[in-house]
């Protein structure tokens, strides 16, 4: 689908900000913004499981468009999950009721599991998310820009590993020090699966990618550069020159290492990988700003539960983080996705609070 038939983009604010251009106001978009605080969304998940809603594109994209109906938002981000890249390798994950997150039933116990392993067809096996983009991005008819997103290699080698959520990491951080060469391969599979996955969006539609690097706080300096840094650097070159081969447009990269330490987040900012620099709720937006410099948009980084405030004191806060962080290269969020029972008036007063700077 040529990007030239999409409706004509009427809110850019975003993609301004995140090129480093002036914007009239400070652009917002809510990770997990289309999901489960919202009524309307458990309404359609109490008639369809998680993944049948991530690989159904006409969920999919009703989905997205839940929040973008509901609220003045800057951005709309793809309903799907990091997760459905482990499951096109050939992993089973499981959504079971009553367990925090998803489940893999049969992780990678060694590296002689790596055969089981499979370089999918992004094009074939993914092709739901490319038709959900490729759809949303009609239906939105140019509203606001359309984020596609994937895991970034080290958060899906601890997920492959793990089995599913942990406080310690133990069994994926074990690999890199037991088999840091079989840790490097299983990275380079997942990296290379990845560059194709996001080829595919932007193709399909996408206007904006984001790289969830979500396990970055059980990587120390060294261990983030060695096994996280490497592979977001070439996911962002290797993007950009497949794209530029094909003729197709590049777009702006958001990376979002949450947890990563001051020292490994510089490291990144520094290297101008990406335009965008996703920050979780424990950065402090006037240091991130002196040491980041002012060469890349930062983005973030409100605590997600400070929306359990009263709606007065949400404003307060959302008008003084984007005061912080400064008008200029800068995209309002929270430090992570919204929690699940967090009341819609207070949605709306964050937004508010924002849009008042």
């Amino acid at each position: 689908m040529a990007q030239t038939e999409f409706p004509p983009l009427k809110n850019d604010l975003i993609l301004k900000a995140a090129k480093g251009e002036p914007t009239e106001r400070v652009p917002i978009w809510i990770m997990r913004q289309a999901g489960r605080y919202l009524p309307e969304f458990q309404e359609i998940r109490s008639k369809h499981d998680f993944f049948s809603v991530c690989q159904t594109p006409a969920l999919a994209s009703e989905v997205t468009l839940q929040p973008i109906k509901r609220f003045d938002l800057d951005a709309s981000i793809i309903f799907s999950d990091i997760l459905v890249l482990p499951q096109a390798m050939g992993l089973t994950i499981e959504m079971v009721p009553g367990t925090q997150g998803p489940i893999l039933p049969k992780p990678l116990k060694d590296p002689t599991d790596l055969v089981r392993l499979v370089h999918p067809n992004v094009e074939k096996d993914l092709k739901y998310v490319g038709d959900a983009i490729t759809l949303t991005r009609h239906k939105l008819e140019g509203k606001v820009p359309l984020i596609g997103f994937t895991g970034a290699p080290w958060t899906l080698m601890s997920y492959m590993i793990q089995g599913g959520g942990s406080s310690t990491m133990t069994k994926a951080r074990q690999w890199l020090y037991k088999y840091s060469e079989d840790s490097h391969k299983l990275l380079q599979l997942i990296t290379n699966v990845i560059i194709d996955y996001l080829v595919m969006q932007v193709k399909a539609g996408a206007q904006l990618l984001q790289v969830f690097e979500s396990h970055s706080d059980f990587l120390n300096d060294e261990l983030f550069e060695k096994y996280s840094f490497k592979y977001l650097k070439e996911i962002s070159d290797k993007v950009r020159q497949r794209l530029k081969e094909e003729n197709i447009p590049e777009v702006p990269m958001i990376a979002f290492p949450k947890g990563a330490t001051m020292n490994s987040l510089e490291v990144l900012a520094k290297s101008k990988t990406y335009e965008v620099l996703g920050l979780d709720w424990n950065v402090n937006p006037i240091e991130a700003r002196k040491r980041f410099g002012s060469e890349i948009t930062l983005q973030g980084n409100l605590d997600p539960c400070a929306l359990y405030a009263s709606e007065q004191e949400i404003a307060d806060r959302a008008r003084d983080m984007a005061i912080k962080f400064g008008k200029t290269r800068y995209i309002a969020n929270l430090g992570h996705g919204i929690l699940p029972d967090i009341p819609i008036t207070s949605v709306a007063a964050f937004i508010k609070g924002i849009h008042s700077v």
